[in-house]
């Protein structure tokens, strides 16, 4: 007898919002059956995991189940329908496909056609990163206006930041050690920790802003 062929492992993530679930359940069931197919088709074994009722705004409780699977090596690839019932813009997708290509797992979007293991699908995604790029430096043109139309109108520009105390130390401590942002981002990613965005790859603007803010902290407590 010959060794079995190991399947790959797949999970499938369905996400439906509360207003959505309230006028129909058909989302759900047309999310799981569109998944179901696809992973038969490529002959994975699957798992689906269901965030019902919730928003797209943050990572929910399921989806960061599934990401902390994916980055552990317990499953090999996450499939979901729309890009939307993943992340909430193009930029938080184009995180989470860069936190799979790092971390080596696929990722599948059906409707806009991403595969992380084939060419085209990978040319999809590379294309989403383009877009999502513009986005940021978009996003970042507006506050860095919006910034200094507050300082000319003599207004404090301090904003509060989702990082936690512990880990807003480590950041300042490694900077202040010599460390590059590029450096402590690196850390923090290599070493599991979720950024705001819920994700385990950080971003050097994040690790700026992060540091930034901790500086105006001690500062502000220092002039009491």
């Amino acid at each position: 007898m010959g060794a079995a062929t190991i399947r790959p492992r797949a999970l499938g993530y369905v996400r439906v919002s509360t207003e959505e679930q309230e006028e129909s359940g058909l989302g759900v069931a047309a999310q799981i059956s569109d998944i179901t197919n696809e992973c038969a088709r490529r002959g994975w074994d699957l798992e689906i995991l269901m965030d019902l009722g919730k928003s797209g705004k943050h990572i929910n409780p399921e989806l960061r189940r599934a990401l902390d699977l994916l980055r552990a090596g317990r499953a090999d690839a996450l499939v979901v329908t729309k890009m939307d019932r993943l992340a909430r813009s193009t930029k938080n997708a184009a995180d989470i496909i860069e936190t799979a290509q790092a971390q080596g797992w696929n990722l599948v979007m059906l409707d806009v056609a991403i595969d992380l293991a084939t060419p085209a699908g990978e040319a999809m995604a590379n294309m989403l990163a383009t877009f999502a790029q513009f986005e940021r430096r978009m996003i970042s043109q507006r506050t860095k206006e919006a910034l200094a139309a507050r300082k000319r109108d003599g207004k404090h520009n301090g904003r509060r930041t989702a990082i936690p105390a512990e880990l807003l130390n480590r950041i300042c401590e490694r900077r202040e050690a010599g460390e590059s942002f590029a450096a402590v981002a690196r850390g923090l990613s290599e070493d599991g920790y979720v950024s705001p965005t819920g994700l385990t790859t950080w971003q050097e603007s994040t690790v700026r802003r992060a540091y930034l803010a901790c500086k105006e902290k001690q500062t502000t407590e220092g002039s009491k």
